[in-house]
């Protein structure tokens, strides 16, 4: 006979995106459900790379904390790479964290995780989901799980179950897909001849090798082969395999020996065409997946997580306003198709073949000369994203990231990092002025924090309401106050009696 179970927020993959959303929703005081089909934490090498939006979004939340002794030696750094050429600087603002963090994605999702159940998170693994059903009211999932079937109702549905997502293909969520136009292999090998083939990233007439050296004499490997995808990706690599691509592309014999884990892949990309069916959303892998140059994955993964954590636990409070859960698809999707794009642009530039040289020497120079005010740095580590105003006629300020800036309010000093950590939104209001802002708000005083602070010359206005993601949701010089409280977070619940949302109330399980 199945077991039962309701919850509010059902959460189909325990990878560090499904993690961080459920320490975030648990945070919030919604009760959680993570199902993963693994029993324990994958220790095969993935993402190490978490780039600079990443990290400032993760420090305002907190989820940082207690992280320091599994991040790398060398964790923050402004070096960076475009398409295998160094040069690529990456900047922060000054009172930010430093832009560049690397950690091991499994230590990261057993940091997520660990919060996740401090938070009241409950995490089932060794669930297999085989099943995904919704309705009106709310959906059902089915797993096996090490006991027999589980039968799961809740409000709503993330999938962040991987690449090859259940939830996804269950649902019929239709993607956008590139197909497979090169092919790549990785691994952890020991070379016969350790100088055979130093740490770097080397450009031979046949394609590229990357190594990089690993804790107990190891190399970490990974090739590319642009002439064409391979037949039968899915059959395991061989470390005879593994040695004759390497040494084909390197046009001399490499020997190895004791591998400890290989793998392959390619650039075939996808991206589903909604990030929101109803009550059920992707993130993660499961709605975007890319060509991993860049190190952009892992950190977009952990975005989409950020941005919805807030706006669900809102939802099912019922304090949203109506158009907020739409405004995932409409932020993230974006988000991730540029990725996509730059790291198909990244891939087209490492090319091998004389005609590129030419481009990529200009790269190389264009890099070298850009420094900190580099487009591409923005772009890859996410800083130059811009989000679409929920309101009808906009402010210049919203949309933008609110940087780090200190502030002196009556209760003393203060930063906005700190003001975010509990993860409320933030109403500042600047001086005189920005206080005749404060009767608009009143409405929502059980939703929004409000911060008096004296005015500063690092930003020239009367009052900014903040998402707890650190985006400026409204300034002056648009639509009111009120109206933009009122597009985020539902009616004044000054004036409106009942939920701001029907959406927002718990559902019955699905019949």
């Amino acid at each position: 006979m199945a077991s039962r179970t309701k919850t509010q927020v059902m959460i189909v993959g325990g990878g560090p995106v499904g993690m961080l959303l459920a320490a975030e929703l648990a945070g919030y005081g919604v009760r959680t459900l993570v199902l993963e089909s693994e029993t324990e934490v994958s220790r095969c090498p993935k993402a190490t790379t978490l780039h600079a939006r990443t990290v400032q979004c993760l420090v305002r939340r907190g989820h940082l904390d207690g992280l320091e002794a599994a991040v790398d030696p060398a964790a923050f750094t402004r070096a960076f790479h475009f398409a295998g050429l160094p040069g690529l600087a990456i900047s922060a603002p000054a009172a930010e964290p430093e832009p560049v963090m690397k950690c091991p994605q499994e230590e990261l999702q057993r940091h997520f995780e660990k919060r996740a159940r401090a938070a009241g998170a409950r995490v089932l693994r060794g669930h297999r989901v085989t099943g995904v059903r919704q309705g009106p009211a709310g959906v059902r999932v089915t797993a096996q799980g090490p006991h027999g079937q589980v039968d799961c109702a809740a409000q709503y549905l993330v999938g962040a179950d991987g690449a090859r997502s259940t939830v996804r293909e269950q649902t019929g969520f239709a993607s956008r897909t590139y197909s497979a136009t090169v092919s790549a292999m990785a691994g952890d090998v020991r070379l016969v001849e350790a100088a055979s083939l130093g740490p770097g990233w080397h450009c031979t007439p046949r394609g590229w090798l990357v190594a990089k050296d690993v804790p107990g004499g190891g190399l970490r490997l990974r090739t590319l082969n642009c002439t064409g995808a391979q037949d039968g990706h899915r059959r395991p690599p061989t470390l005879e395999e593994l040695r004759g691509e390497v040494s084909w592309i390197a046009g001399r014999d490499i020997a190895m020996e004791a591998p400890r884990w290989l793998s392959r892949f390619s650039d075939f990309s996808r991206l589903a065409r909604s990030f929101r069916a109803g009550r059920i959303f992707l993130a993660g892998d499961a709605a975007h997946v890319h060509f991993p140059i860049g190190g952009q994955g892992l950190s977009t993964g952990l975005l989409d997580a950020v941005n919805l954590g807030w706006k669900l636990a809102l939802t099912v409070q019922g304090g949203a306003g109506r158009r907020l859960l739409d405004s995932y698809d409409q932020e993230r999707r974006p988000a991730a198709q540029r990725v996509i794009d730059n790291t198909r642009a990244q891939l087209a530039l490492m090319r091998p073949g004389p005609e590129l040289e030419p481009l990529r020497a200009l790269f190389t120079q264009l890099l070298a000369t850009g420094g900190e005010a580099s487009a591409l740095g923005a772009m890859v580590s996410a800083q130059d994203t811009m989000l679409a105003p929920l309101t009808a006629q906009s402010s210049p300020w919203e949309g933008r990231f609110l940087h780090n800036v200190g502030l002196n309010t009556p209760d003393g000093p203060a930063e906005v990092i700190g003001l975010l950590r509990e993860g409320r939104p933030l109403l500042l209001l600047f001086g005189e002025r920005g206080s005749s802002y404060q009767e608009q708000a009143r409405g929502w005083a059980g939703v929004v924090r409000t911060v008096h602070a004296a005015p500063t010359p690092e930003l020239p206005c009367e009052a900014l309401l903040v998402r707890p993601d650190g985006y400026v949701a409204w300034g002056p010089d648009g639509d009111g106050l009120d109206s933009a409280l009122a597009a985020y977070f539902g009616e004044s619940r000054g004036t409106t009696a009942g939920p701001a949302d029907t959406e927002g109330r718990l559902a019955e399980p699905v019949s």
